[in-house]
């Protein structure tokens, strides 16, 4: 059997159980010798086959950054995929966890960007000129391999387990936040149940950024002007097992909700 095959193979199975909300085995344990690179032309092949279907790529993210969801996930590197139009959910709607397998939840700050980045060799300070503005968000993540026994190879394949998106509607400027150290944290009807700092997230999610850009460089991606860009949870994931409230908050950025049946 041809890599290329495998490849289609590997991203056909993943899409499917997507549309079904099951989960497969993680692809490395019929592929042993599945790498990154490899994994991310199945991530590529997935999103193509979605945009040719009439979604769009509207911005990347990068995860499991922070050591609290490294230790959680037993990952010791970061992940990272493709944002899809079709994954964001306006602010307020219900989400129905029906539609997803084991769904947990992460608080980030959200980049849009105002002009494009392409790596490699980016600097903080090109990130900074590049945003336009930032908006507290939640990421749904909800992996198709079975169980999350994900290695690294599996969740990049996976598309970097993204689920869903839910931006909050007040943007700010960068100049307006210290995303060096400001707290957030994650509630369900009111229960406070994770906690953390942007700190946690490569130090800055500015710095963040620019490793995600450049990381992605030698695949030829760049972002574009409007991109949507996450940087990573910067405390541990909630599982979203439970019918609620759930809300994100940023000290100093304001706060993102949603409803779960």
């Amino acid at each position: 059997m041809s890599t290329g095959f495998r490849e289609q193979q590997v991203a056909a199975e993943l899409a499917r159980a997507r549309r079904e909300a099951g989960a497969v085995p993680p692809p490395v344990e019929e592929w042993p010798e599945l790498d990154a690179d490899t994994a991310f032309r199945i991530q590529r092949h997935g999103v193509a086959a979605r945009v040719a279907d009439g979604d769009r790529v509207v911005g990347f993210k990068l995860g499991n950054i922070a050591k609290a969801m490294q230790n959680a996930f037993g990952l010791d590197q970061p992940d990272y995929g493709h944002l899809l139009a079709s994954t964001f959910i306006p602010e307020g709607l219900t989400v129905d966890r029906k539609d997803y397998i084991h769904p947990f939840v992460e608080l980030e700050p959200a980049f849009v960007l105002r002009s494009g980045l392409r790596g490699p060799n980016l600097t903080v300070a090109d990130v900074i000129s590049a945003t336009d503005y930032v908006l507290p968000s939640i990421e749904i993540i909800d992996s198709r391999i079975a169980d999350w026994r994900i290695g690294l190879p599996d969740t990049i394949a996976d598309n970097g387990s993204t689920g869903g998106v839910v931006l909050g509607a007040a943007p700010h400027r960068l100049d307006a936040l210290d995303l060096r150290d400001m707290h957030g944290e994650v509630a369900i009807d009111g229960e406070v149940l994770s906690t953390g700092s942007t700190g946690a997230i490569l130090g800055n999610p500015v710095a963040a950024i620019a490793w995600l850009a450049d990381r992605l460089a030698p695949y030829g991606i760049a972002f574009r002007p409007g991109d949507v860009i996450l940087p990573g949870s910067c405390l541990r994931a909630v599982p979203l097992d439970r019918p609620g409230t759930v809300q994100g908050r940023f000290d100093g950025l304001g706060s993102v909700r949603f409803d779960v049946v």
